[in-house]
């Protein structure tokens, strides 16, 4: 117990050492030959002394807006077009296609797995050609700008898993998300704004829920947690000043509590109680920066068209994407959105037309504004969900009502801006839209391409807890190097 103690102490006193020499000095340079060493994993003090802030190479993004679509949307009815399914309609899914893949409950007893194609249509867009469905004419208007992956697979068959695992880099729970493990690495731009925020909207279809462990920081410093805002009167609770507490009493209040936890870490040595004097800090920065940003009545009326009416109405994932842009635009490292209600198993036609309509036309204008505003170049814009689709019916399949069980071999996102090529289509999927044919992306290689944008060596950003070194991408992953500028 004394020696634990005796190290953390030590530990802390290094990192306030490094991290002051570093700030008195204001080297670039320093930083440079500080870095390998500290990302590096090499003895026990290494994430101890990590200075956050410090890229392991030029960034080509320098923030990410994460458009989950929770629920896991059909790729067969949004952005991989296989016109063979139409053809053979009502036809048994060949044994040779599915091969060994295990099914979920739901579908494995099925008497029958009748393949079923598209209710809608598919159309080609921009230069690029690329074939996208008519439930997405506004995406499909900035097919240019985009590039689109139909070959992500995932290990997870069930949404909480996969959801998990998209986040975290883990299926189980208690690791860091995404955004924390960017906050971490490269700290925030704005000191009155969290690095890692997160907004949640639902849609009109099958919903599944979503939870704070999405989002948390697991065995990071609780300063990396994403900071929801909510829809209501008051976007982050307990921000405003209690009744009867003007600002110059809440300063002294604050000032008296930071002396107190001072006295405490002195004595205890506990890094988690300067955490949370720093939360208490960036609450009360936060409550000028906040209303400014949440207020959108500003807003000219071409952004509102652009965007559509519902960007005024808070909760909605149209009024989400406006306010990621502006959160983005602020310096928020990594803006987070989870829309609900991708999950058709049953009633797909109706259902998928209107989460489609619900997300299409903010989307694109989402990277519309980015573009026109000249900050694409430097936000990476994602889109999609946590695995993809059955190329055949769940349940009884009629003309125009079908389901579709979950497929974590193949299924399609679109990234854009933050060094992505963009107009391009990456990945391939055989004629069944069942395997993967050409360039697999896996969750882990994805991580790493988006960690690789943001200036990070996806290998080197590790952290130690319970004695072994953890990353986002486990001990996996590649960066998908032909979609990259």
């Amino acid at each position: 117990m004394e020696k634990d103690f005796l190290e953390n102490r030590l530990n802390i006193n290094r990192r306030r050492f490094l991290s002051r020499l570093s700030l008195g000095i204001g080297s670039v340079a320093l930083g440079s030959l500080l870095i390998p060493d500290l990302f590096s994993g090499k003895g026990d003090e290494a994430e101890a002394d990590f200075i956050p802030g410090i890229p392991n190479f030029a960034p080509k993004a320098k923030r990410v807006i994460y458009l989950f679509q929770d629920g896991a949307p059909s790729q067969l009815e949004s952005f991989d077009y296989k016109p063979k399914l139409r053809e053979m309609m009502g036809q048994e899914l060949p044994p040779s296609v599915r091969g060994n893949q295990i099914l979920t409950g739901m579908t494995a007893k099925q008497a029958s797995f009748p393949l079923v194609g598209s209710f809608y249509d598919f159309k080609q867009y921009g230069e690029s050609r690329a074939w996208i469905s008519d439930m997405f004419p506004h995406i499909g208007k900035i097919a240019d700008d985009i590039c689109i992956i139909k070959s992500l697979n995932t290990d997870a068959i069930n949404h909480d898993p996969a959801l998990t695992f998209f986040q975290t880099g883990a299926q189980q729970g208690n690791r860091p998300s995404m955004g924390s493990w960017v906050s971490y690495g490269l700290g925030s731009e704005n000191k009155n704004l969290p690095a890692f925020t997160v907004l949640l909207s639902k849609g009109k279809g099958n919903g599944q829920g979503v939870y704070s462990k999405l989002w948390s920081n697991g065995f990071l410093d609780s300063i990396h947690q994403g900071v929801q805002f909510s829809s209501g009167e008051d976007p982050i609770l307990y921000l405003k000043d209690p009744e009867g507490l003007n600002r110059h009493e809440r300063r002294k209040m604050l000032d008296k509590l930071a002396e107190l936890n001072d006295m405490n870490y002195k004595e205890f040595g506990d890094p988690e109680i300067n955490t949370k004097v720093q939360q208490y800090e960036m609450a009360y920065r936060m409550q000028t920066a906040v209303p400014e940003i949440m207020d959108v009545s500003k807003e000219p009326d071409d952004i509102v068209k652009m965007y559509g009416p519902e960007c005024l109405i808070p909760g909605t994932y149209a009024a989400n994407c406006l306010l990621a842009r502006k959160l983005s635009e602020n310096g928020v490292r990594f803006v987070q959105l989870y829309h609900q209600g991708w999950d058709q198993h049953s009633n797909l036609p109706q259902e998928m037309a209107g989460q489609a309509k619900d997300v299409d036309q903010a989307s694109a204008a989402l990277v519309t504004d980015l573009k026109q505003r000249g900050l694409l170049d430097e936000t990476l814009v994602i889109w999609g969900g946590e695995f993809g689709r059955t190329n055949y019916s769940q349940g009884k399949l009629e003309k125009a009502n079908y389901g579709r069980d979950h497929h974590p071999r193949c299924f399609s996102i679109w990234m854009a801006g933050g060094g992505i090529k963009p107009g391009i289509v990456y990945g391939e999927t055989d004629e069944f839209g069942y395997n993967i044919i050409k360039d697999p992306v896996h969750v882990h290689d994805f991580h790493a391409t988006i960690l690789n944008q943001l200036g990070i060596d996806h290998k080197k950003l590790t952290f130690k807890s319970q004695g072994r070194r953890y990353r986002l991408t486990d001990v996996a992953g590649n960066v998908v190097k032909g979609i990259i500028t």
